[in-house]
């Protein structure tokens, strides 16, 4: 702990003190962020560090392996999916962008356990159910490049597969398939690769790198 109060009271002398008053406009008009991101919690991939944001710039959720569920408005509890309706319906966000990543514990856990297995966690398994689309995707592309053994490009082709069936699970929300049919909201899918720093922007089935400058 003390370690996040030192990491404060550099931020309140130092960040804060240089930007006090985009703070205070902040605080008592709102925020109008442009964009939603939908990313991973992995401690290694800070999207405000990795785009270079600040506050207010972006509607931020993290959650294990960036998976979007879709819509199920069946009374349990939806956290990703009551975001997307505060972003969509209290803040009117233009563009929802769900940010995968290379080297995802999640993905790695979802690639690794065979259909049927019997649940060995409380939460994790019933979430990571939502990406095995993703993983059948990922088999059947390694199979036809003749990589099916290897795991770590099994993965990587998983951590893509799982951006696309997100975005296709963001569509079966019907205020947000009405925002995008309607021009007022459109839908990105990246990819960020820790070990390079390298991003991707995914364009119809593939994804392309963007370049660094």
């Amino acid at each position: 702990m003390d370690a996040l109060i030192a990491g404060y009271r550099r931020f309140r002398a130092g960040y804060y003190e240089q930007h006090s008053s985009k703070f205070e406009r902040l605080g008592a008009k709102g925020q109008k962020p442009h964009y939603m991101i939908i990313g991973c919690a992995d401690s290694r991939v800070d999207p405000s560090i990795n785009f270079d944001t600040g506050p207010g710039d972006v509607f931020m959720v993290r959650n294990v392996a960036n998976v979007v569920p879709p819509y199920a408005p069946d009374g349990d509890h939806h956290g990703t999916s009551a975001a997307l309706e505060f972003a969509m319906k209290g803040l009117e966000i233009p563009n929802i962008v769900i940010l995968g990543h290379a080297k995802c514990g999640g993905i790695a856990a979802l690639v690794d356990r065979e259909p049927g297995d019997a649940p060995t966690n409380d939460f994790l398994d019933l979430w990571m159910s939502v990406a095995r689309p993703a993983r059948r995707a990922a088999f059947k592309a390694a199979e036809a490049v003749g990589v099916a053994d290897d795991r770590d490009q099994v993965c990587h082709l998983c951590e893509q597969e799982n951006v696309k069936i997100g975005l296709k699970n963001l569509m079966t929300f019907p205020w947000i398939a009405e925002r995008v049919k309607a021009g007022t909201t459109k839908l990105h899918g990246l990819y960020f690769d820790i070990t390079k720093g390298e991003l991707y922007r995914l364009n119809g089935e593939a994804f392309e790198l963007v370049p660094p400058a």
